[in-house]
């Protein structure tokens, strides 16, 4: 069974950045598309990013395009999301995932999630 931990969370200003982490156990991390989710309070579990399992292509939330970036070390079974130029509605748990199906984003694979905060 593929574990997925989070890394990186915290408290920042909005404008401000933080790279989070995602390390795979297993040795099929690079056969998968990774991915973000995320939920805020009060508010449903919403996609934010996707990497195919090259790192040729990727797919974003309108809301994040141009501020997030996501991206994979297959060498390291680690995807990153940098996320620039954040504002206080990016406040979620983010969760790492594991990508079953591209098109319809299925995820079969959750990581536990990361807190992210972003102060007004």
């Amino acid at each position: 069974q593929v574990q997925l931990v989070e890394s990186g969370g915290g408290l920042v200003q909005a404008g401000g950045s933080l790279r989070l982490s995602c390390a795979a156990s297993g040795r099929t991390f690079s056969s998968y598309a990774m991915g973000w989710f995320r939920q805020a309070p009060g508010k449903e579990r919403e996609f934010v990013a996707a990497i195919s399992w090259s790192g040729s292509t990727s797919d974003y939330v309108d809301s994040v395009k141009g501020r997030f970036a996501i991206s994979r070390d297959n060498a390291k079974n680690t995807v990153y999301l940098q996320m620039s130029s954040l504002k206080p509605e990016d406040t979620a748990v983010y969760y790492c995932v594991r990508v079953s199906r591209w098109g319809p984003r299925e995820v079969d694979c959750w990581g536990k999630g990361t807190l992210v905060t972003v102060s007004s």
